[in-house]
Order: C-alpha cells, then structure tokens, then sequence
C-alpha cells in the first residue's frame, strides 16, 4: 500500500502542515510535498519570551515549554488522524518525541527529514530543520496515511552566511557544514545541563533561540 505523509510544524507563527508519498512502509522515499498553513486562533504558538529568555543553559520554563508543544503537537495529529480516519482513510499519527531506541536516538521516523521534502525547511549548521520564516524555532509531527495529497519539492535553499547559531552553541559542536555537526559534543553538553539539574531531558534550546531563519 502506497502511503503518504503529513508534516505538522508547530512554530511561532502557527502550524504548517504537508504530505510526502512512500514506496513501502519501511521504505520511505520522499517525492515532495504541498505545504500549507494553519493558523491557530491567529496567535503565536511558541513563546519568543521563553526562548529568549535562555541564557547559557536551558531553563525550567523552556523545558516545560518544549514538553507543552509536544503534547500540543500530538493532539494535533490525532485530531488530523481521526479527520481522515472518517474520510475513510488510513492514518496513523506518529508522537512529536518518542525514541524506541535510546543508545542510537532514533524515533519512529525522522520529522525533519520529512519537513524538508515537505519544502517547510532545509538542515541548518545546527542539524535542526531552519524554516526560512521561523528560523529553527519551531516543533515537528508527522500523520501516516495513504489519503490523496498533491506533493511539492524540498526547498533549495541553505543558511547562507549566517552563523548564529554556531557562535551561540556551547558544546562548540556547530561548525561551517551540517555534516561537521559534531554531535558527541553536543550530547556530552546535553548530559552536563542534565547533571546540573536545569533540566530532566537531554535539551538545549541555545542554537533554536539564535537561529531566527534568514530574515533574523
């Protein structure tokens, strides 16, 4: 069974969601996508105050932030699920945070590898999706279902001169490409603000609050 895939970006502009068609379950070869926004009640979702309230480590307000939208997110796709569920389709919603396997920090499937052939955003020198509007400040979900959609293409586009996010990181794991990412760095630093007590996840939120997309 063909299926396809629905990207739902949480940011501080509202959601944008999109689809994208596999060749098998497991195989998923990404071939566009048709983006489109959903604004919520007309109001910023993500709180600019939080994220710019992050000093050199994450904080108790950003943590608990970061858990909301998550759980914002995952009503959200159960919403757009059950919608097509009764449209008499296949869906299936799959959770905006949850590993299943813990030592190689891998989740169902990667949602922003599917952001970016949905054209909502490209990899940035931080690893993240940068959405050109939002920047990385933004949550991603994903819906499974085999529901027509019209796709679109990936954006051809980069970070260009910006590196914001790489005078910002405090692991020094941001470098000139997205494939120098260093991310041993990176979770060694996530361990350190664990061990310290900010935070009960491995979170930073430093690179998301510098990262403004190219218009920041």
């Amino acid at each position: 069974m063909a299926i396809r895939i629905i990207s739902l970006l949480l940011a501080a502009a509202g959601v944008l969601a999109a689809g994208a068609r596999a060749q098998a379950p497991n195989t998923v070869t990404f071939v566009g996508i048709s983006g489109f926004l959903i604004e919520v009640d007309g109001k910023k979702v993500l709180s600019d105050a939080v994220l710019d309230d992050i000093p050199d480590h994450p904080t108790q307000i950003y943590f608990h932030h970061y858990r909301q939208m998550n759980f914002f997110l995952d009503r959200c796709a159960l919403l757009v699920a059950d919608h097509i569920q009764k449209q008499g389709f296949t869906s299936l919603a799959i959770a905006a945070s949850q590993l299943i396997d813990w030592d190689k920090q891998r989740a169902h499937l990667s949602h922003k590898r599917v952001g970016r052939a949905a054209g909502l955003g490209w990899f940035g020198r931080n690893n993240l999706l940068v959405n050109p509007e939002l920047g990385a400040r933004l949550r991603l979900v994903t819906v499974l279902t085999d529901m027509p959609l019209e796709p679109d293409a990936p954006l051809g586009r980069d970070c260009g001169p910006c590196h914001a996010c790489a005078a910002a990181c405090p692991a020094g794991a941001i470098k000139d490409t997205r494939e120098a990412f260093d991310h041993l760095a990176c979770f060694e630093k996530l361990k350190e603000f664990r061990k310290k007590g900010y935070t009960t996840q491995f979170i930073c939120g430093i690179c998301v609050r510098d990262c403004h997309g190219p218009k920041g």
